[in-house]
């Protein structure tokens, strides 16, 4: 079952790839062959990074994540036709698939990816759809209405005759994306607070002395930021370091619902010293491009020096205190001390003789 997330993952990175003003909605949907303690069917669709709505073939119904909708009952209706259209044709492609590989024992899984975007100034974009059999993709859609044009290839499109072509062409042109963009359309207006925020990310250029080799690793990391677009480049004097020497880039969720990235180089202490580098960050969130420099010495950790000299500023400040409270205590035991004895001895002086 491991395997069978790829297909997905390696879609949904791709949407990396669009413009970073846009906006989509996909529909991922698994369906599975054999014994597992799963739904047989199961869909989420996605607006954005965003869950809409959960369905599988169990409860048969939309689990909403985020809303209540003032139309659900209408919305149940519809995702029953639309699901149960979609779970009847991934099991004939499935139980196809299955036969003409000759796959008669095991669980085998059926995937489909389906959605399309708004680009910017709300420009419709192409309609995707991506079907697999255990993470081989047997066919690819893809729909363009600015060329009224259907680009396909796989397995299940080499079988099409000319009627069937005509046919999902005509489908995709005059039902599938036009429905698919109204529904983008209404869900960013009732979500636009949550897609349509700004989260700046927070970029530090740090170094970390590698024990093992005597080398430096040097790390460009920005994370807390969203939406996920970001352009995050390491430089070298100037330059963008070639993308072979650079280990990491990839998005990762952070748990806040916003994300992080980082880009590392391994150079030794005389490239360190022979260069200067610097981390820069492009984000929607920013007005202008942010240039970061390295904050740490070579041989330290991951602790940049602004914290180090805040927290050096606190504790001199609460030695400092600590010192006055001490000081004031004494003097406050002398000054009584005093008063005693010269209570004393005026309590001497008016004894009667």
């Amino acid at each position: 079952m491991k395997r069978s997330t790829i297909f997905f993952i390696n879609l949904l990175l791709l949407q990396g790839i669009r413009c970073a003003g846009s906006h989509s909605i996909w529909i991922l949907a698994t369906l599975t062959i054999g014994h597992t303690p799963f739904p047989e069917f199961i869909a989420v669709v996605m607006l954005d990074d965003i869950q809409l709505f959960y369905y599988d073939s169990d409860v048969r119904k939309l689990i909403y994540k985020h809303h209540r909708s003032e139309h659900e009952q209408a919305e149940q209706e519809d995702a029953k036709l639309i699901f149960g259209d979609q779970y009847r044709s991934m099991k004939d492609r499935a139980s196809f698939s299955k036969h003409l590989l000759n796959h008669t024992q095991g669980v085998h899984v059926q995937q489909r990816m389906v959605g399309c975007e708004l680009l910017d100034h709300h420009t419709p974009g192409p309609l995707r759809s991506w079907d697999a059999f255990n993470t081989v993709n047997h066919e690819e859609l893809h729909f363009s209405m600015e060329h009224s044009s259907l680009h396909s290839k796989g397995l299940w499109p080499t079988m099409w005759s000319h009627i069937e072509r005509d046919t999902v062409e005509w489908l995709f042109a005059n039902v599938y994306t036009p429905a698919c963009i109204r529904f983008l359309k209404k869900y960013l207006n009732i979500m636009k607070n949550d897609v349509m925020k700004k989260v700046k990310p927070r970029v530090r250029l740090l170094q970390k002395r590698l024990p093992d080799t005597g080398g430096v690793r040097v790390t460009c990391l920005a994370t807390g930021f969203y939406p996920r677009h970001i352009n995050l480049t390491l430089l070298r004097d100037g330059q963008p370091v070639p993308d072979h020497q650079i280990t990491g880039g990839e998005l990762l969720p952070n748990g806040d619902e916003t994300y992080q990235m980082r880009k590392s180089l391994e150079v030794s202490r005389e490239e360190l010293q022979q260069h200067h580098y610097t981390c820069t960050a492009q984000h929607l969130s920013l007005d202008n491009k942010l240039d970061i420099h390295l904050d740490i010495d070579p041989g330290g950790q991951h602790v940049p020096t602004v914290p180090l000299v805040l927290s050096l500023g606190v504790a001199l400040l609460l030695l400092c205190v600590t010192g006055a409270i001490i000081a004031y205590r004494k003097c406050s035991t002398r000054h009584t001390g005093i008063g005693q004895q010269q209570t004393q001895q005026v309590q001497l002086l008016t004894l009667p003789t």
